[in-house]
C-alpha cells in the first residue's frame, strides 16, 4: 500500500523557487492498477521520482507498506528500492551487452541471491512474459515489444511490492503498446499493485484508476471501467 499525505515538492531556479508539488494527497491499495495523467510541467515525474526513491519531497509524508519513506541516503534508498520497487521505463533501460536472461537476473544479483536461483528465476518470468525462447539473445536483436517485455520480466523478478511504470508504452506502437498493456493487466489480476504514468487517454483506461494531475495538484481522482486490452491484441 503506498499512502501520500500533503506532498510539497520546489526546484530552485537562480533566484526564483519552482512550486512543482503543492499538497498531494492520495492512496493506493494493494492490487490497484492507478494511471497517473498529466500534461508536461504538471508534476507527474517528480512525483515518480519521489515515489521511486529517486527524489525527495520538501515535505510530506510518504508510507510504503507501512515503512515510511524519509531521510534517505543513497545507501539507504538503493536498499528501499530494491526491496520494494520494481521499475518500467519508456526506454526500456537494458544493458545492451547482456543477454535478456541476464538483464532479468541483474536486479537479484543486488539482492545476493545465489547465481543458479537467479538463473531459474529469471528463466521463469521471461516465461511467464512469453520470451522463454529468447532469453540467450541480445537486447539489439529483439523488438521494442520485446524489450519491453524483458524489461517487465526484470521489474517482477525481484517480487516487489509495487511496480511503476513511466510512460511503458510511449517508444512503442499502438499495437505493441496493448500487448504490453495486456501483459501489465495480467500481472495486476494476479494481485500486484501497479501505478502506470501516461499522457495517452487508452492507456488510462486500461487502469482501473486515474489521478489527474495539472500544475503540481490532484484535479481528478477517479474510478472508471477497465478496458481490457485483450480485445485490441
Amino acid at each position: 500500500m503506498i499512502e501520500i499525505k500533503d506532498l510539497h515538492k520546489s526546484y530552485k531556479m537562480g533566484s526564483n523557487s519552482l512550486h512543482v508539488l503543492k499538497g498531494i494527497n492520495f492512496t493506493a491499495e494493494s492490487g490497484e492498477l492507478v494511471a497517473i495523467m498529466g500534461s508536461s510541467g504538471s508534476g507527474k515525474s517528480t512525483l515518480l521520482n519521489i515515489l521511486g526513491m529517486l527524489d525527495e519531497a520538501d515535505s510530506g509524508d510518504y508510507t510504503l507498506d507501512g515503512v515510511p519513506i524519509k531521510n534517505l541516503n543513497e545507501t539507504k534508498a538503493a536498499k528501499y528500492r530494491n526491496k520494494f520497487l520494481g521499475f518500467i521505463f519508456q526506454s526500456f533501460n537494458l544493458i545492451n551487452y547482456k543477454s535478456a536472461m541476464e538483464n532479468v537476473a541483474l536486479p537479484l544479483y543486488y539482492q545476493k541471491i545465489p547465481r543458479k536461483e537467479r538463473q531459474e528465476r529469471a528463466m521463469k518470468y521471461l516465461e511467464q512474459v512469453g520470451l522463454k525462447e529468447w532469453a540467450h539473445h541480445l537486447p539489439s536483436e529483439l523488438s521494442g515489444g520485446q524489450k519491453q517485455r524483458v524489461a517487465i520480466a526484470r521489474a517482477m523478478a525481484a517480487e516487489p511490492k509495487v511496480l511503476l511504470a513511466d510512460e511503458p508504452t510511449g517508444a512503442l506502437d499502438s499495437t505493441t503498446s496493448y500487448e504490453v498493456m495486456d501483459l501489465i493487466q495480467k500481472i495486476n489480476d494476479e494481485g500486484n499493485t501497479i501505478l502506470v504514468v501516461t499522457h495517452e487517454d487508452d492507456i488510462a483506461h486500461m487502469c482501473k484508476r486515474i489521478i489527474h494531475l495539472k500544475d503540481g495538484v490532484i484535479e481528478k481522482d477517479e474510478k472508471v471501467t477497465q478496458v481490457r486490452a485483450s480485445q485490441y491484441v
